[in-house]
């Protein structure tokens, strides 16, 4: 049997890591600079999150949510201390596509109304609502394609309002940061807007921040950097460091009933002892104000170099728009560099590296991109 191709693979196993860095089965050492798409957010292999999952998986792995697992609410309590929400509810599945999925299933259950509004540029997931409401054709099979999805510009508030006062909608979905999109910023007075229309027309207010959540823009949230408050939190990626874990935090405005939602391996023994060690890591090692300045840094390091057009975002979700092909720079760049990064169309660079990274792997990225840049003719 061969395996279903997923993506284009680059043509490198890691095969060891450890903080932000990677080894090849060679023993080439690389700078993760990506995070296996934003996932990593305390480090590879944190000593702290090796000893709690190791720990958990010697006491009892799995049982479903048949039964009481205390785990889940110690979760709660430490994603409510450090998010700013203590007073949501918690629910525990197993991406972010499923977060999606559950939010927007909730706030249909809740208004009674059966459209979405969603964001063109918008990624939110595979599954059935959740790719219906992602900006991309190519990747919803006949049976996801439906009417009840309308897209408006992120940004475009006038747009936005003129959908919302027709009332008809459940939900309004908006990722805090498009990261698929090329690292485009929800700004601050369109999300005021929505929070505005929201509570005007009883709509649903949604944030995704299943990539932009976690500490990974500076706030634990994009949107806080808003002020507003969501009804319905995505969350998924850094949550758990590479451990399979998604959720949304609920709205106690929200009359989630018993029954409304269901998974079977959602917030196992074993992904909750996940979790909890990146909630307590991301904790002692203040890593949300960690993002924020080392993000200010990369971003004056590379401001300037000859043949970038335009750097984005907040925190350690950076996108730069080069004057060369992406392709052509993150070859050079991994290859020559041995730097890992991502991409976002033909001509930006995603950075989304682990968010506990110091001076030493900024000026490491810094020097590399410069000679980059020199050695793709930017």
């Amino acid at each position: 049997m061969d395996l279903f191709q997923v993506y284009s693979l680059l043509d490198m196993e890691p095969v060891k890591a450890r903080g932000a860095y990677l080894w090849d089965s060679n023993g080439v050492e690389y700078l993760d600079f990506y995070g296996g798409h934003a996932v990593i957010s305390i480090g590879h292999t944190h000593p702290h999150y090796v000893e709690k999952i190791t720990e958990q998986l010697g006491r009892i792995g799995f049982y479903s949510n048949a039964v009481v697992n205390n785990l889940q609410r110690e979760l709660a309590e430490k994603l409510g201390e450090l998010s700013g929400y203590p007073d949501y509810e918690l629910f525990l599945c197993n991406s972010g596509a499923e977060a999606n999925e559950n939010a927007l299933k909730l706030a249909s259950f809740t208004t009674g109304r059966s459209r979405v509004l969603a964001m063109r540029g918008a990624f939110h997931g595979r599954t059935s609502m959740a790719v219906a409401a992602t900006d991309n054709p190519a990747i919803q099979a006949p049976v996801n394609r439906t009417d009840k999805v309308t897209f408006t510009g992120l940004n475009d508030i006038d747009a936005m309002r003129a959908e919302l006062r027709t009332g008809e909608y459940a939900a309004v979905i908006v990722e805090g940061i498009q990261g698929v999109n090329g690292i485009r910023v929800a700004s601050d007075e369109f999300l005021r807007a929505v929070r505005e229309e929201c509570d005007a027309t009883g709509t649903i207010m949604i944030l995704d921040e299943v990539q932009s959540g976690y500490g990974r823009s500076g706030r634990f949230f994009a949107h806080q950097w808003s002020g507003v408050r969501a009804d319905i939190i995505s969350l998924a990626k850094g949550i758990a460091n590479g451990f399979p874990v998604g959720a949304i935090m609920i709205s106690p405005a929200i009359p989630a009933k018993k029954g409304m939602l269901g998974t079977t391996f959602g917030g196992s023994h074993l992904a909750c002892a996940a979790a909890i060690a990146v909630a307590d890591v991301a904790k002692s090692e203040n890593l949300v104000e960690n993002a924020r300045v080392a993000g200010e840094k990369i971003a004056a390091a590379i401001e300037g170099v000859s043949g970038v057009e335009d750097i984005r975002g907040r925190g350690l979700m950076i996108g730069v728009d080069l004057a060369v092909p992406q392709a052509d720079f993150r070859n050079v760049l991994m290859r020559k560099h041995h730097i890992m990064t991502g991409y976002s169309g033909k001509n930006t660079l995603r950075l989304l590296p682990p968010l506990i990274i110091g001076d030493r792997e900024v000026e490491r990225f810094a020097e590399a991109f410069r000679a980059t840049a020199a050695e793709t003719g930017m």
